[in-house]
């Protein structure tokens, strides 16, 4: 019997090092890997390392719902100056000099960032200004307009003060820029601080544990990257929906675009989006609730995304 083929479609967790972007990881990972269609679900800086979750085959399908889920990071933040993209790869805004802050009662700062924030973007961001990247406008040398956007940053801890370095852990919506954090924290502090190491540890329920190193992704083939724990199966995502199984009439219908109606066993509302999986307990859909039938109990459904078929 000729073996079955290993599926492909599913999401890979890789530990970015630092000095590359995150479209080199893609790229590396689409050649060593011999898959067309891959892409990421959020950028990394260059200087960063850290975790970066690819998606391959029909797991493209749910980047926009990956990219969504909050992050956690470990950095340093260097205290003494600031840079113009508010990290270590930017022009010393000012002159260059460390500064010790072990006299300084940072709590009170640190508390600032937490919870629901306005948060400015660096200059030097892929945010786009009338279609441009703002980081092309930065070197350019022009003006910057970018509007603060609202982010929830649900833990903001200092880890160790040793001289003018303060190491951290933020734990954080999507869309956090953690230079921002750097940069403003200095700003409260009266000291002037950038961005010195950045590491993403996780994103949602993936953590860079499972990962795969680069350098590995760079040396090996598919059966490496394609397999467990760094590689994902779609029954295997957990997303960070509530999750219905459905029946294969039900699979049937969403595939074909149309509604279905379902019974929760928790209240929803209108706008809610769940995870649904079929008998074999693989990822079908992901869908919306349209209607509320009856408050707390069935809701009508039309899906999103389609996985199946």
């Amino acid at each position: 019997m000729e073996p079955q083929k290993k599926s492909v479609d599913g999401v890979v967790l890789v530990d970015k090092i630092s000095g590359i972007t995150s479209h080199d990881v893609v790229e590396r990972f689409r050649r060593r890997a011999k898959i067309k269609k891959v892409g990421h679900t959020g950028t990394l800086d260059p200087l960063a390392t850290g975790l970066l979750v690819l998606c391959a085959g029909k797991a493209t399908r749910l980047q926009a719902y990956l990219m969504g889920m909050e992050k956690t990071y470990e950095g340093t933040i260097q205290f003494g100056w600031a840079t113009d993209s508010y990290d270590a790869a930017g022009v010393p805004a000012g002159e260059a000099a460390e500064r010790s802050i072990e006299d300084v009662d940072l709590a009170p700062h640190v508390a600032k960032f937490r919870g629901e924030i306005e948060q400015m973007p660096p200059a030097f961001s892929a945010k786009k200004i009338d279609g441009v990247r703002a980081y092309e406008l930065a070197r350019k040398g022009e003006e910057v307009k970018l509007q603060p956007k609202r982010v929830t940053v649900y833990e903001f801890e200092i880890l160790k003060v040793e001289g003018s370095t303060a190491q951290f852990r933020v734990r954080s919506s999507a869309g956090t820029y953690m230079r921002s954090i750097a940069h403003d924290l200095g700003q409260s502090c009266g000291v002037p601080a950038h961005l010195k190491k950045l590491r993403r540890t996780a994103i949602g329920n993936f953590n860079v544990r499972d990962a795969i190193h680069f350098d590995k992704l760079s040396e090996s083939g598919p059966d490496v990257l394609l397999a467990k724990p760094h590689f994902q199966s779609l029954a295997d995502i957990d997303l960070p929906l509530e999750k219905l199984r459905i029946d294969w009439a039900q699979q049937g219908k969403l595939m074909q675009g149309q509604a279905v109606i379902l019974v929760p066993p928790v209240p929803l509302r209108k706008g809610d989006l769940l995870a649904l999986g079929n008998p074999h307990d693989q990822l079908v859909a992901i869908a919306e609730v349209v209607n509320v039938l009856r408050e707390g109990g069935p809701v009508e459904v039309r899906p999103k995304v389609v996985l199946a078929g």
